[in-house]
This record gives structure tokens, sequence and C-alpha cells, in this order.
């Protein structure tokens, strides 16, 4: 049996929900058929993170993979780039 590349995306990291699980936002552009005006729009996807080491405002690469339950079919990959911590003030 041969299988295909895997499908990657890079994607930023909006809520974590529960346990190994965290929600992300993959955002795109495309024209619009009939006026071709540039249209910017967003996906929100639920993503397996096996060891929970995504944060919020992360941006991560996540790959598709065989479904995990009814909305998760995404796993997570590794963090491109961590949030900026904000200091606490004193």
């Amino acid at each position: 049996m041969r299988q295909g590349k895997v499908k990657t995306t890079q994607a930023l990291v909006v809520g974590k929900s529960g346990n190994r699980s965290i929600k992300v936002a993959v955002d795109y552009i495309y024209r619009h058929p009939k006026y071709g005006k540039i249209l910017r729009r967003q996906t929100k996807l639920i993503v397996h993170d096996e060891r929970n080491e995504a944060g919020v405002g992360d941006m991560i690469e996540i790959a598709e993979c065989r479904p995990y339950s009814r909305t998760k079919s995404w796993r997570f990959v590794k963090v491109m780039k961590k949030a900026e911590q904000e200091q606490p003030r004193q």
C-alpha cells in the first residue's frame, strides 16, 4: 500500500480545551470569484496535542491525520514560535 504526502500547515493557537486538545485558527486569503477582491478568512480547527506542549498564542505546525474524535482530525507537530509572555506588574 502506497502512502501519500502528509498535509501540513501553520496555525495560531487560540484556546486550550481540556487535556490533549487545542483550538487553532488557520488564516488564508483568496480572490473573490466574481469581483476579484482579495479576502481574508480563517478556519478554526481542533488539534490533538499528545504532550500538552502548545500554549495560547503560539504559532505551531499541524498535520492532517486519522480522526481522533468527531471534530479532531489534525495533530500537533511542533512549535514554530512561542507566544510573548507579559511581565507581571509590580
